[in-house]
């Protein structure tokens, strides 16, 4: 079992209720989008509008989410710093909580996740301060261990699933994941 899937049920009831998901659809699997990992949050090309800006920023936040809880899940370190780098409000608390799970059945995540993310909107238009993220992200090698022996957690192995997230620009300046959800293996 992953952090994706130990914190399957809050996500999907906070997803549910606070951004009104849609679930993934089938799409065209013969040209999947090309995977890009969470340590790789660098803009394509110089931004043309603010809605523009807001979506490289949002999406920069969103890997490095990722690239945090895959760090922390190293040792299960639920009170780690880290985690609030790039999350905040509902997603940090979630992350902790699967943190402490972790920590308390002594397990640990090892591997590293995959990210395709895709900002979908990004609102107001003329000044944005929130972002919707979708992705399709891939856990096939990013997953949980028992911290004593090494030995894999559980026989369910990784896989593609829909992620949907919210990044909202903080007081600071910053952009921060405030919620995200994440569907189950094979919804994308």
């Amino acid at each position: 079992m992953n952090p994706l899937r130990t914190a399957h049920h809050a996500l999907v009831i906070t997803a549910t209720l606070a951004l009104g998901l849609t679930a993934c659809s089938s799409g065209d699997t013969t040209n999947p989008p090309p995977s890009t990992t969470a340590a790789s949050p660098a803009p394509s090309s110089t931004p043309t509008s603010p809605a523009e800006t807001a979506k490289q920023h949002a999406i920069a936040a969103y890997l490095g989410m990722w690239q945090d809880v895959a760090a922390v899940a190293k040792t299960s370190d639920w009170q780690s710093e880290r985690l609030a780098h790039n999350a905040t409000a509902d997603a940090l608390s979630v992350l902790s909580r699967a943190m402490y799970a972790d920590h308390l059945n002594g397990l640990v995540t090892t591997g590293q996740p995959i990210n395709n993310p895709e900002a979908t909107s990004a609102e107001p238009a003329s000044k944005p301060t929130t972002v919707l993220i979708s992705d399709c992200g891939d856990s096939t090698n990013w997953l949980k261990h028992r911290a004593d022996n090494g030995q894999l957690a559980d026989n369910e192995a990784g896989g593609r699933r829909h992620m949907e997230a919210e990044v909202k620009l903080a007081v600071d300046g910053s952009w921060k994941v405030t919620r995200f959800a994440v569907q189950g293996i094979g919804t994308c």
